[in-house]
């Protein structure tokens, strides 16, 4: 098995296939795309909403998401040697940035609002991540995770208090 995976990687004068660890570099960003609730793979993290605050608190701040920001950010040395995919960190970033901020302003749901605010947070962080900045961007990761749970905080005194989660009954 080991013998397989070394010619895998290792060609005859011993040099690394480029475009094999290109390939393994791209599928583990796949995966962080999908969990973090990248721009293609977005679409499950205003459903995840749903469910009552204590979950959503335990998915988006703590867990779910920011975990795969914290793979990338550990496998950076891998993705800094590969420059497409450092330029596709970045593309992605922006595109999420912009989506992310774009569609948090046109909800009326609290929650739902909030999880396109993650998914925007989020975004920068791989920003960060694609310039290289390795310590910004676990900054970013940690301030995030403080500032959204005082935000589910703030969701929770609203629900007792309107009974509802849209921004309607705000005042």
């Amino acid at each position: 098995m080991f013998e397989i995976f070394n010619n895998l990687i290792y060609n005859n004068d011993n040099e690394v296939y480029f475009l094999f660890v290109t390939l393994c570099a791209f599928l583990l960003f796949s995966d962080a795309i999908a969990k973090s609730a990248q721009f293609p793979l977005h679409v499950w993290l205003p459903n995840a909403m749903e469910e009552p605050t204590p979950i959503s608190a335990l998915i988006h701040a703590a867990t779910m998401v920011t975990t795969r920001i914290f793979l990338v950010a550990r496998l950076l040395p891998l993705f800094i040697v590969i420059p497409y995919i450092m330029k596709l960190i970045a593309l992605i970033g922006i595109i999420t940035v912009l989506l992310g901020a774009t569609l948090a302003f046109a909800q009326k749901d609290i929650k739902r609002g909030l999880a396109y605010y993650t998914m925007s947070q989020l975004g920068y962080t791989m920003l960060a991540l694609s310039t290289g900045s390795y310590r910004a961007a676990l900054f970013d990761l940690i301030t995030y995770a403080y500032s959204k749970t005082l935000l589910f905080f703030r969701i929770w005194i609203h629900y007792s208090f309107n009974g509802s989660y849209c921004l309607l009954f705000s005042g």
